[in-house]
């Protein structure tokens, strides 16, 4: 019998997995014994596995060998990830440097195409797993855009809206023009960007007075609904009722209060563009301002600006400044510095907050049994501290917008 006189880690794993697949020992059947399962979190298809993934998949093999060794009918569930926002943009990406357009080779075709990638990189990744030898019984292999997959989503989905857990509404979302898609605040990738502070002169209703307003986004001036003072401004306090004409389009707007404003931004003054900011979406709710959308969904100008219309935004930002300056009312452009969100998806894309109709969970009554668990220590938490932690992440939980998952995953 020859032994190497080094150890050859590749030669005794390949050697006893094969042999685990041999003779069978990951598959699971129902029986007697109690059953302790876990569903693997299904890595993405997106291209092949990390660190990360190591670290939670051998989180898992040790949990599901810990219990084959103290008696349960122990399964642990393998699988892959669709992750179609991600995916469609690696496809669109690997077709483009084909030559070959999403746009015009229609939807089933692209999809075969994303067919083809999910079947060579989740092959990839299932064969990695094998490799580091995960127990899964592989037999059981889903991938989530599987039609029982995607039936059981449809189905979870409808009796979650007819208990009036998911509703559909308007909201300020972040959106990636380029994808076309709502992004998770994760996959905004905050960025210190040079920009120029534009200061532009709104004109007084009735009056030779002008007010002077500072924006980063002269392109969003179209759909302002208002100009916002704090009430405790002495600056403006003469100004509080009175209106304002928005420049190039001629409308008159209200000149409202809000404690929102910072006092030290600019001149103290905020134009209030409700459909393109979360701050000025919520200032608009609380005034009962017009909501005046526009931009469309791929970046470009609305017909409800009236103008530059079909136009991109950042070429608009040029053409706004250029056109307030001939008018006189385009004061002085500041160099700042200013953060800027940009799409992880699409790391060349800026992110524009837009108001968009989306499908949301309402989560004030599905976070209660959690909370109340926590409460009671029914779950305990190590270290301790983070069940404080874990209470105000509840306690101030937002909306959750799943359009992102339904709409590109199923």
């Amino acid at each position: 019998m020859n032994i190497d006189s080094k150890y050859n880690p590749k030669a005794i794993e390949d050697k006893w997995y094969e042999y685990w697949m041999k003779n069978d020992f990951f598959s699971s059947k129902p029986d007697e014994r109690e059953a302790y399962t876990i569903v693997i979190p299904p890595p993405n298809v997106t291209g092949v596995l990390h660190m990360g993934h190591m670290l939670n998949n051998t989180i898992q093999d040790v949990l599901i060998r810990r219990a084959r060794m103290l008696g349960f009918n122990a399964c642990w569930v393998p699988g892959t990830d669709h992750a179609s926002i991600a995916t469609e943009s690696k496809v669109v990406n690997l077709l483009r440097e084909k030559g070959i357009s999403k746009q015009d080779i229609g939807r089933e075709k692209f999809l075969e195409h994303a067919f083809e990638w999910k079947d060579k990189y989740g092959g990839i990744i299932l064969e990695q797993l094998k490799r580091l030898g995960a127990s899964c019984d592989w037999d059981r292999t889903r991938f989530t855009m599987e039609p029982k997959l995607s039936d059981a989503v449809i189905k979870s989905f409808i009796e979650l809206n007819k208990k009036g857990y998911i509703y559909k509404d308007w909201k300020i979302v972040n959106w990636d023009p380029k994808a076309q898609t709502t992004l998770s605040n994760e996959e905004v990738i905050r960025k210190d960007v040079q920009s120029k502070l534009y200061h532009i002169n709104y004109k007084l209703v009735d009056s030779d007075e002008y007010i002077t307003i500072a924006t980063t986004r002269p392109e969003t001036i179209m759909g302002d609904a208002a100009i916002c003072v704090h009430p405790k401004d002495e600056r403006y306090t003469h100004l509080h009722g009175k209106k304002v004409i928005v420049p190039m389009v001629n409308r008159e707007v209200p000149i409202i209060v809000d404690d929102y404003i910072d006092l030290e931004f600019g001149t103290g003054m905020l134009k209030v563009t409700p459909a393109h900011d979360t701050n000025d979406y919520e200032i608009g709710v609380r005034n009962n301002l017009e909501i005046i959308d526009t931009f469309n969904d791929d970046g470009t100008i609305s017909e409800a600006a009236g103008i530059f219309v079909g136009e991109d935004r950042f070429v608009v930002r040029k053409k706004v400044a250029q056109l307030l300056k001939e008018e006189g009312l385009l004061i002085k452009e500041e160099e700042i510095t200013n953060n800027v969100g940009y799409s992880e998806r699409n790391p060349d894309t800026v992110v524009e907050p837009k108001l968009s109709l989306q499908w949301y969970v309402k989560m004030d009554e599905i976070v209660k049994p959690a909370l109340e668990h926590v409460m009671n220590d029914d779950i305990q938490f190590y270290p301790s501290k983070y069940k404080n932690t874990y209470k105000h992440w509840l306690d101030n939980i937002r909306e959750w917008p799943i359009s992102r998952q339904l709409w590109w995953g199923q």
